[in-house]
């Protein structure tokens, strides 16, 4: 089963980012998780969830360039 959702398309493709704040957070338990420092669950449930949304975010970038005439 496949489904097809009409979006318009916001004529500023850089509203497909995460905004500098969250983009930020994300950043910083990425550092952190790098340099060892164990996160809790709820801060590994969260980067995760950020990693999503910006993975989703770029999908929809990519998709509408190429959707752009």
């Amino acid at each position: 089963m496949s489904l097809t959702i009409d979006v318009d398309l916001p004529a500023d493709l850089e509203q497909f980012r995460l905004p500098a704040a969250v983009a930020a957070r994300l950043q910083t338990l990425l550092d952190r998780q790098d340099a060892g420092q164990a996160l809790t669950q709820s801060e590994r449930e969260e980067a995760e969830g950020l990693v999503n949304l910006a993975e989703f975010f770029t999908l929809l970038r990519l998709r509408a360039e190429r959707m752009t005439p």
